[in-house]
């Protein structure tokens, strides 16, 4: 990565309350199973996978966002249980992908056309959700985790009214800038 290349990604993420309480249960993986590597980033629902760019295109890309957020209405986002990645990533699931999915091509055609993003990196599956335990789980302790989480209870719906940009200081993903829908 050239020094002057910054790591950034684009996500919906929860309110407050709603990122503490996931915080904890991130905070219990890594006590209970040693998985600490979701910690680096705030409870997200991500609609771009980390992307490297320049300092000077960071400007660019936030006016772009700034504009697409103010096109958007807020998503009331149902989460409900637990899904996997078996045998890497435990995670909370969304009831309701489709509207997340619809501003996630929307975004992927800005991306493309307005951005310069190549194919490669807006591409892939996309199935919305939050991470609660990933990468350094090994299939031991995925083995250990997931029968505990499989059937366990988690309902709660928040309010989407913003897009955020998060960018990485080399340890872990803060904040960098909120676009709030405009509708």
């Amino acid at each position: 990565m050239n020094s002057m290349d910054n790591l950034y990604f684009i996500a919906l993420l929860p309110d407050e309350e709603l990122r503490q309480t996931i915080h904890r249960m991130k905070l219990d993986f890594r006590d209970r199973f040693g998985a600490k590597h979701a910690l680096k980033s705030p409870p997200h629902i991500t609609l771009q996978m980390p992307v490297k760019r320049s300092w000077e295109e960071e400007g660019r890309i936030s006016q772009h966002l700034r504009k697409f957020a103010s096109e958007l209405s807020s998503i009331d986002i149902s989460l409900k249980g637990f899904g996997a990645f078996p045998k890497r990533v435990i995670y909370i699931d969304v009831a309701n992908p489709d509207p997340i999915r619809q501003v996630h091509q929307k975004l992927r055609k800005l991306l493309r056309d307005q951005l310069d993003f190549e194919p490669n990196e807006t591409e892939g599956r996309f199935n919305p959700h939050i991470t609660l335990a990933t990468r350094d789980l090994n299939d031991e302790t995925f083995e250990q985790a997931w029968p505990q989480y499989q059937k366990r209870s988690f309902v709660h719906i928040f309010r989407a009214d913003a897009i955020t940009l998060l960018r990485h200081n080399g340890k872990f993903w803060d904040v960098y800038q909120n676009f709030s829908f405009g509708r």
